[in-house]
């Protein structure tokens, strides 16, 4: 079902230890400012840390990531991560992002996680319960 549901925001700051050869963010330090955010988020913002899914016997398991870059980050630049749920399915969860340069709100980069609901015990897909999919409606 295509949702249209609420955005949240968690402010950053660019590392020394993110930065590349070439000065600038490396790739692979995106997908991790959007999953730091999705933790802060997950307990601030939904009401349910992820040590709260694990007590389910839940956890969340990245399917796809896509990122499309516009603009590089510089170290000690703040940045803000915007992140929405756009799709529930069965088993998956669509989370939609952006990354924005404080300074000006441009866009750095957006893209998308797919991540799919697993039993901790078993690590196979489960159907994500209506309660979670309550929590996440918002």
């Amino acid at each position: 079902m295509s949702l249209n549901h609420s955005k949240f925001e968690t402010e950053l700051q660019v590392r020394p230890d993110d930065i590349d050869m070439n000065q600038h963010v490396h790739g692979s330090r995106y997908f991790d400012y959007v999953l730091a955010a999705r933790y802060d988020q997950m307990e601030r913002c939904y009401g349910m840390s992820m040590e709260e899914f694990a007590r389910h016997g839940l956890g969340w398991f990245i399917k796809t990531a896509h990122v499309h870059y516009k603009r590089a980050l510089q170290i000690g630049e703040r940045f803000v991560v915007r992140t929405w749920v756009e799709d529930i399915r069965r088993t998956d969860v669509v989370v939609k992002f952006e990354i924005l340069r404080k300074s000006n709100g441009k866009v750095c980069c957006d893209g998308h996680f797919e991540y799919a609901m697993i039993s901790l015990a078993t690590g196979r897909a489960e159907e994500i319960p209506d309660w979670i999919v309550q929590r996440y409606s918002i």
